[in-house]
């Protein structure tokens, strides 16, 4: 099977379903947990958006020239207290009101530990799943984007807003109380809190009283030393399959992003 790779595909069962985009054909991965798989990269990349073959991708699968002038790969994307719609200064308005202007959620989660994120309501549970989050707890519900990274940075003063990778793979992590951590947490940013409310209106954000989600990873064996697979240095990744967590394929002898290497057409075989 050959075709560009896409981000996983995941479906919220216990354990986590997963589907690996080829092209327009979907891998069941859960399939083939403990059997030796091949992924060859045929050195074409091809832009997400515009389709052009390119030979760098930007932004996990973008040619250059679709980098700079999309909305999703602006800088604010990345830092969404960043945002600029408000200024009139979208590179795409019309995007930025169908991803930018909605709720969001701004959540716990345990990941490599406790960790504070933020997603569109619609990417709920999809976020979580991608981050490899063993446990998810929304906190608060904003109108917007600005809304939500701004909370976020509040809460980053006091536990980390990035997961590392690393020790996400190395096991399951110990359960945390996430709705202790809550209760600790906000009454820290309660002044930033109420600016924000006058800022933005009262009903600008809510906050929540949710149940924690659990995830569970189809995972058989977590490495006990992660070195990573990378195409631009090594075209074939070959190997029996142990597991998914979050964006990651885990082999016996090394772990793959496969989310990194969006675009990149791949051969797939097993």
């Amino acid at each position: 099977m050959q075709g560009t790779l896409s981000k996983l595909k995941a479906s919220l069962t216990n354990p986590i379903q997963y589907q690996l985009p080829i092209g327009d054909e979907l891998v069941n991965l859960n399939d083939y947990f403990d059997k030796e798989i091949t992924l060859t990269f045929t050195g074409n990349i091809y832009c997400c958006s515009c389709g052009k073959k390119t030979k760098k991708s930007y932004s996990q699968g973008h040619c250059f020239v679709c980098m700079k002038k999309l909305a999703s790969c602006d800088m604010c994307i990345m830092k969404p207290e960043t945002c600029h719609y408000d200024q009139g200064t979208c590179r795409e308005p019309e995007w930025g009101e169908a991803n930018c202007m909605i709720p969001h959620y701004v959540y716990l989660a345990n990941t490599s530990g406790l960790k504070v994120g933020i997603t569109r309501h619609t990417q709920i549970p999809t976020r979580w799943i991608d981050q490899g989050a063993t446990q998810a707890l929304p906190i608060f519900k904003v109108q917007t984007r600005l809304q939500s990274g701004l909370v976020e940075v509040a809460l980053a003063k006091f536990i980390a807003d990035k997961t590392n990778w690393r020790n996400m793979l190395k096991g399951i992590n110990p359960e945390l109380d996430l709705k202790q951590s809550a209760q600790e947490l906000i009454p820290q940013i309660q002044e930033k809190l109420d600016e924000l409310a006058e800022l933005f209106g009262a009903t600008a954000i809510e906050r929540l009283d949710e149940e924690v989600v659990d995830l569970t990873f189809p995972v058989e064996d977590y490495p006990t030393k992660i070195s990573s697979f990378n195409f631009d240095k090594e075209p074939t990744v070959n190997g029996v399959l142990k597991g998914i967590k979050g964006q990651y394929l885990i082999f016996e002898k090394g772990v793959i992003n496969i989310r990194k290497f969006t675009s990149y057409e791949i051969n797939f075989s097993a």
